[in-house]
């Protein structure tokens, strides 16, 4: 009974073994498919644009769309890049009360100068907008009056 029991469970195990070894073909089996299948969208996907730029009407156009899409890429990584410069960690867990107020303060002093630049830049656009908006209003004013003396200069004549 003992050896029958020892061979039940040394078959048990080959069998275990087996059957993992057959899960993990079949895992990788899969991966492989779906990236055998990725690759062969990518290739269709790639051929299509091709297809599209090589037509006389669409060639352009996808170029345009594509340049912008990478110049909208370019600023938000720019503006990410940015804004990782400007973040820095804050380590208060080994600060006592005072540091930590220290901190606060700088922290305060920061945003406070940070929203009296706002402030200023929102100021400078509001002015430059109304300066930008009279100089049209000139224009078309005297426009208006152009149009009206050239048929005077005519009757003139």
């Amino acid at each position: 009974m003992e050896n029958r029991r020892a061979e039940r469970a040394e078959q048990l195990r080959i069998r275990t073994e087996r059957e993992k070894e057959r899960q993990a073909r079949v895992a990788e089996e899969r991966a492989r498919k779906e990236e055998e299948e990725n690759r062969r969208r990518a290739e269709e996907d790639n051929k299509k644009k091709k297809a599209f730029s090589n037509m006389l009407h669409f060639g352009g156009y996808l170029q345009k769309t594509e340049r912008r899409g990478g110049k909208k890429q370019t600023e938000r990584e720019k503006k990410k890049m940015i804004l990782t410069e400007r973040r820095q960690p804050l380590n208060i867990e080994n600060m006592n009360q005072e540091n930590l107020k220290a901190q606060a303060q700088s922290l305060y002093n920061r945003i406070y100068q940070l929203e009296a630049e706002k402030f200023d830049l929102q100021e400078k656009f509001k002015m430059q907008k109304y300066e930008s908006n009279v100089l049209i209003n000139r224009v078309t004013d005297h426009q208006k009056l152009a149009a009206l003396r050239v048929p005077d200069l005519a009757r003139e004549f």
